[in-house]
């Protein structure tokens, strides 16, 4: 069913999640002169699991692989320019996940609603278990 969810406009959610996050990172650093690793952290997080939505269509849940780096940047173990190296390459690679994207330009609409008319129908019907 999640290929009838899945489209480009993935790039527009995970961009403005990104966005925000920057925001809130500049305004760390323009407020109290150095960000919070926490915002810095989800910064990197959704950037890779954009890339990946993008890449494989498919939403990644777990970042078991990133998961020890993006803690130590939480912790704040990992340099300033390090970590701001990662995120701007992650965003190089996040725009060319969008170019090379398979995903549709927009959902199936048709075919999502049709599941959800489905669903609907048969928790009203007793149907679910």
């Amino acid at each position: 069913m999640r290929e009838s969810f899945l489209s480009r406009l993935v790039f527009q959610t995970y961009n403005g999640y990104v966005t925000s996050q920057f925001k809130k990172m500049q305004a760390d650093l323009r407020n109290q002169g150095q960000v919070k690793w926490k915002h810095v952290m989800h910064l990197i997080r959704l950037l890779i699991a954009g890339i990946h939505t993008l890449r494989h269509g498919v939403v990644p849940v777990r970042v078991d692989e990133h998961r020890e780096q993006l803690l130590a940047v939480r912790r704040g173990e990992i340099p300033w320019e390090e970590t701001e190296q990662w995120r701007l390459s992650l965003h190089r690679e996040f725009d060319l996940a969008v170019q090379q994207t398979k995903l549709p330009e927009r959902p199936d609409y048709e075919r999502a609603n049709a599941i959800l008319i489905r669903a609907r129908r048969a928790a009203v019907g007793g149907e679910l278990p």
